[in-house]
């Protein structure tokens, strides 16, 4: 009896042990989750809040928390308000571009989009499908007097090419497709389910049951735990358990428990094989994360080009103000010298009127570049600022510009080859196409394996166990005393399991075959013609780089001679009012002579400030088409990401430009 009872004793210890493997499989089934979101993090000067707390199950639950993205913040950096003295900002060409850098919201906007393209990475390291990555850059805003009907704010709207999905997934009313073969989930999914039954079912005959009424009660607790693979295949183990007790006399077991281990792999064979098939999402979001940082860097040339040609606006707006209130006091002085003469008799009274509507023309003149600057100057807050000028401080502080419009005696430029070559080079656009193209191969080989049939393989392990107590106790049956390996509780039932003393094996292929395959033949061959508009767009692309560089030298060429031209002309027209003057003061010439020659004289004067202006446009242009814009103006990538320009404003001028 001793002897049967440290049996008993020694079984007990080896379900108890094997109870303790299966608790620590579940513990390491939930464990496999991935590891604690990790802390609090800054990019692209975007606050990304991680989950806290959780204690010791932290790692655990902070995947189903999710992070969080701070809130917008509008407020200006502190370099516009360093800048402002008196209310007057006075602004600087690289104070300007520091300020757009940080406040412009164009530039704003494109901080997320790596942002968007890491999420949507991460999205596709899960097997899921790709959402897209938006990829439009906006222009900046017109000048004054470029817009409809010459007015500037009405114009100062952003425009932008349209934006559209890097990603090869269709996002439509936010269902997400996808052709070829798709990729298995690659995150680890637990499932559980436990339940508790109970019924009562009449019985037409005693024979089967040795009762006529027939009351069963189950409690179940079932784990799955799944798991696909870049290979194309997937595994999946189940734990189900079940407590069955009844009313049956009939029973050998009752209560009795029943436990299965069930292990089932398949693996696609053909379609859906091989990791350079599953993990084309993959490749593609990263594609898309490259892409989504030089759609950043088009957007930080694009701004900063467009803040560039309105800064060297304003200067030349502010030297037509110059000039208009010159030809205005010319004017003046005209009508005055006019009026003395006709009082003392020695000119025709209509010479004074003649002389008041030159003075209300160059009035005019004044008026309408004064209300340029003005305009100009609206446009350009707007453009640095993130709240455009709702701040009072902002809108009521006017822009003085403390760089001038300078024209070097040469341009000393490269080369048109070697101008071109780092176009090819450093034009973040054609990486982009190249980025593309490359997504649009890799979409065309999960598509051309997506032509074969399906073929998976399967194979499945099942384990079973079983155990219960005598029913009734101590009675012996009508088909006698049950087995006693089958006599205990649970624990015997899964030491059985784990012991695989009764195990079945499964395995197999299934296999389906489309006939003429035309959904996937239709597929394969628009994506291959696709990718070769593709291929010829990038083409046509490269070609017209060559063309925007060469356009832009001869450009600059062509404003430089402008500028040259304009300059000896206003020389010109005003040794020509001197000498018109000296004759009207002996009266070998006429009034209208004079006013003619002022006239000449303002028009001049503002075709050589159009020409400076239009020779500053034609170097930035010549700049954005070789991709040297952020060099030329110094600005740093890290700095722009960021969006803290490390440089200081600068200091104020130590004779201030006035307005």
């Amino acid at each position: 009896m001793r002897l049967i009872q440290q049996a008993l004793i020694r079984k007990a210890g080896g379900n108890m042990k094997t109870a303790q493997s299966m608790v620590a499989v579940l513990c390491a089934l939930l464990m496999a989750a991935p590891p604690a979101l990790p802390s609090d993090r800054t990019e692209n000067g975007i606050t990304i809040h991680s989950p806290s707390g959780g204690g010791p199950f932290g790692a655990f639950l902070h995947q189903y928390q999710g992070k969080t993205v701070a809130p917008l913040n509008l407020a200006n950096s502190p370099r516009i308000d360093q800048l402002i003295r008196g209310g007057i900002i006075y602004l600087s060409l690289q104070d300007a571009i520091a300020l757009a850098i940080e406040n412009n919201l164009d530039i704003n906007v494109q901080r997320y989009g790596p942002l968007i393209a890491e999420a949507d990475l991460l999205r596709a390291q899960s097997g899921g499908l790709l959402r897209g990555v938006p990829a439009s850059v906006q222009n900046g805003a017109f000048s004054a007097g470029q817009g409809v009907s010459g007015g500037a704010l009405g114009a100062a709207t952003t425009g932008g090419t349209t934006g559209g999905s890097t990603g090869p997934a269709a996002n439509v009313n936010g269902v997400i497709s996808q052709l070829g073969p798709t990729t298995p989930n690659l995150d680890p999914v637990l499932q559980g389910f436990g339940g508790f039954l109970h019924s009562t079912a009449p019985e037409t005959s005693t024979f089967l049951t040795g009762t006529s009424s027939l009351v069963s009660e189950s409690r179940l607790a079932n784990f799955t735990f799944t798991q696909g693979f870049l290979t194309g295949g997937q595994a999946s183990l189940s734990f189900d358990n079940r407590y069955l007790t009844q009313n049956a006399t009939t029973n050998n077991l009752n209560p009795s428990w029943n436990v299965t281990l069930d292990l089932t792999v398949t693996q696609n064979l053909l379609q859906g094989f091989g990791i350079a098939v599953n993990n084309r999402n993959i490749r593609i979001s990263e594609n898309e994360l490259k892409t989504s940082s030089l759609t950043f860097q088009e957007q930080l040339i694009s701004t900063i080009s467009n803040i560039v040609n309105l800064y060297w606006d304003l200067v030349s707006f502010n030297e037509t103000v110059r000039y208009a209130r010159q030809n205005l006091a010319l004017a003046q002085k005209t009508y005055d010298d006019n009026k003395k003469q006709v009082e003392i008799g020695t000119l025709a009274p209509i010479e004074i009127t003649r002389a008041e509507a030159e003075v209300a023309a160059r009035q005019q003149d004044v008026t309408v570049a004064e209300t340029n600057v003005l305009q100009q100057e609206t446009i350009i807050k707007n453009a640095l600022s993130k709240n455009g000028v709702a701040s009072p401080d902002v809108a009521e502080a006017r822009v003085i510009p403390t760089d001038k419009i300078r024209i070097p005696d040469s341009d000393n430029l490269p080369s048109l080859h070697e101008l071109v070559q780092t176009a090819l080079k450093t034009r973040p656009e054609l990486e982009v196409t190249r980025l593309n193209v490359d997504n649009a191969r890799i979409q065309i080989d999960g598509l051309h394996n997506g032509l074969l049939p399906v073929l998976v393989g399967f194979g499945e392990l099942t384990n079973h166990g079983q155990s219960g107590q005598i029913y009734p106790p101590g009675v012996e049956g009508p088909s006698g005393q049950p087995n006693p390996y089958f006599v205990g509780g649970y624990t015997t039932a899964l030491g059985q399991a784990f012991r695989r003393n009764f195990p079945d094996y499964n395995v197999g292929a299934q296999w389906t075959v489309t006939f003429r395959n035309r959904a996937a033949q239709a597929d394969y061959t628009y994506n291959q013609l696709t990718l070769r508009q593709s291929e010829l767009s990038a083409q046509k692309q490269q070609n017209q780089v060559l063309v925007d560089v060469q356009n832009a030298m001869i450009g600059v060429q062509q404003a430089r001679a402008r500028y040259l031209a304009a300059v000896k002309q206003r020389i010109l027209q005003q040794e020509t009012l001197d000498a018109e003057e000296k004759k009207y003061k002996l009266g070998a010439s006429t009034i209208i002579l004079v006013i003619q020659t002022q006239r000449d004289l303002a028009q001049a004067e503002s075709n050589e400030v159009t020409a400076a202006s239009a020779y500053q446009k034609a170097k930035v242009s010549l700049e954005v088409s070789t991709g040297q814009v952020l060099s030329s103006y110094h600005v740093d990538i890290g700095d722009a990401k960021n969006g803290v320009v490390k440089q200081g404003p600068a200091a104020p001028p130590a004779e201030a430009p006035k307005s």
